[in-house]
């Protein structure tokens, strides 16, 4: 059943098992996005209780959020002492416990600690190693697994509103935090999902007992060990900063602070936005579905688009596409008033904010490899986290002050579509990987960036992304600190039993 099919070579195998660790990622990835803003559904219920204002009882989306992105470093040293399984596993357990203890809370102190830290910290724990999975397990299909993953941010936040609500109303918010902790148990079940794909051949045995604990598990998860010194055993990079040398990961990550200033502010405002342009309450907050719809099919038709031959080795100008595109429809839709003009700006806002979603975490893997994803991606969302925190509630305050939806939406439109500018110009000025790499690599983070990846418990330090196809199979690799083998063909014959 984890075969599913024959596999191709040394590469990750593409499907077979790979779709349910894609089932899995779809999950995690939905909670992750879609539970800190379905948790709003109770916020009136906690400020009648609590006796709070909604900005101090918002604060419990906001911590989550924040332990979302601001534990990224963290959760990348903990996947790679540990591996991506068992990192799964207990953030499933917090992000569980979080809200099953929130429910008896009695101050927003405690609401603070248990649904914004612990179920912050849990979802953030799970979401991570299921992208660093996923890349293991595809390669040619990457970008449609990666669209298809992102679906579920749309998806779960449309299904886990309404579903809130009911719990709300009939069992109270106690009742239903209680429940959603219970709910929340699924993201165990979808980290046991999560076992190392298969190698490309037999797993070759150590010689040595003293290996350091949880290095095979380090390196099934795709991560790169140091050069082992003379005499000693490697070191695994816990967290690999030399990454932020890499400059396509700092054009990645300036073009993601850029982006995350302004990004979600339009849908953050929309619904007060129309509210004050005289639509109806309930018109209103249509206008989320209506983003929400559009979004879910644009994810993974997007992610079926960038796949193709052509366009998956510009795969990062269609990234910087789609930011324009989201940063125009800002700026055009800034004195749109009446509902129909609305509407338009939904379905234009959403097709762009699906392209977004579906190419930002491809376009990563495609930067910097998939044996430095993980380093990667945990430095680019705690760069993500600073932005967030400065983008919306800076919006907040603006409208607060100028009483003017317009220049905010002016605004947020400049902000993404100078992302999208910044990420095209700067891919277009500095050298593609390839270039600078050995002919025979993969100029899009190909076999030759995951085939360190996918050498199942191989017994010393993975081959780095340079080298080509088939390297970890050709090549003799030298315990270390044994003498070098002598070359074969200065060894002195044996007497031939003929002659004998």
């Amino acid at each position: 059943m984890g075969a599913g099919g024959p596999r191709r070579g040394a590469g990750p195998p593409d499907g077979g098992w790979g779709w349910a660790v894609l089932g899995a990622c779809f999950v995690v990835t939905g909670f992750a996005y879609g539970f800190p803003k379905a948790v709003s559904v109770f916020f009136r219920a906690l400020m009648r209780d609590f006796g709070a204002g909604y900005s101090d009882t918002a604060w419990v989306s906001s911590i989550m959020l924040a332990m979302l992105y601001g534990t990224g470093p963290v959760s990348s040293i903990l996947v790679t002492r540990f591996g991506c399984r068992p990192v799964m596993l207990v953030g499933g357990l917090l992000a569980s416990a979080g809200m099953v203890l929130a429910s008896f809370a009695t101050r927003l102190l405690e609401l603070y600690l248990t649904a914004g830290v612990l179920t912050g910290l849990g979802l953030a724990l799970n979401f991570q190693p299921s992208l660093i999975m996923l890349g293991l397990y595809f390669e040619r299909r990457r970008p449609l697994a990666n669209g298809l993953a992102a679906a579920g941010s749309p998806v779960f936040l449309s299904a886990l509103s309404p579903l809130g609500q009911q719990l709300l109303e009939r069992f109270g918010w106690r009742g239903g935090f209680l429940l959603l902790g219970g709910l929340l148990l699924h993201c165990c079940a979808c980290g046991a999902v999560m076992r190392p794909p298969p190698g490309p051949g037999p797993r070759p045995r150590r010689d040595s007992a003293d290996d350091a604990p949880g290095e095979a598990e380090a390196q099934r998860a795709g991560l790169r060990l140091r050069e082992a010194p003379p005499g000693g055993r490697p070191r695994r990079r816990l967290l690999d900063v030399a990454v932020c040398a890499d400059r396509a990961f700092g054009v990645y990550a300036v073009t993601k602070f850029l982006m995350a200033l302004g990004l979600f502010v339009p849908a953050i405002l929309l619904v007060n936005y129309a509210k004050d342009a005289g639509v109806p309450d309930a018109d209103a907050a249509f206008l989320l579905s209506i983003v929400g719809f559009v979004d879910i099919v644009a994810r993974p038709a997007c992610g079926a688009l960038a796949g193709l031959a052509r366009l998956r080795p510009r795969v990062a100008y269609l990234f910087s596409l789609a930011l324009m595109a989201n940063g125009l429809t800002d700026l055009s839709s800034a004195r749109a008033r009446s509902y129909g003009a609305l509407v338009a700006f939904c379905v234009a806002f959403g097709l762009s904010y699906g392209m977004v979603g579906a190419l930002q975490f491809e376009v990563l893997m495609a930067a910097v490899g998939s044996h430095r994803f993980p380093s990667a991606l945990g430095l680019v969302l705690l760069v993500e986290a600073v932005a967030v925190l400065i983008g919306p509630p800076s919006a907040g305050r603006l409208v607060d002050a100028l009483k003017n939806y317009e220049i905010i939406f002016y605004l947020a439109g400049s902000e993404v579509a100078l992302a999208g500018v910044f990420m095209a110009v700067a891919t277009n000025c500095c050298p593609r990987r390839s270039r600078d790499t050995r002919p025979g690599q993969g100029a899009e983070g190909g076999a030759s960036d995951t085939e360190d990846a996918e050498a199942e418990g191989d017994s010393e330090a993975l081959p780095t992304a340079a080298e080509p196809p088939g390297s970890l199979e050709a090549r003799e690799v030298p315990t270390p600190g044994a003498r070098p083998a002598e070359p074969e063909v200065e060894a002195e014959p044996g007497p031939d039993p003929k002659s004998v």
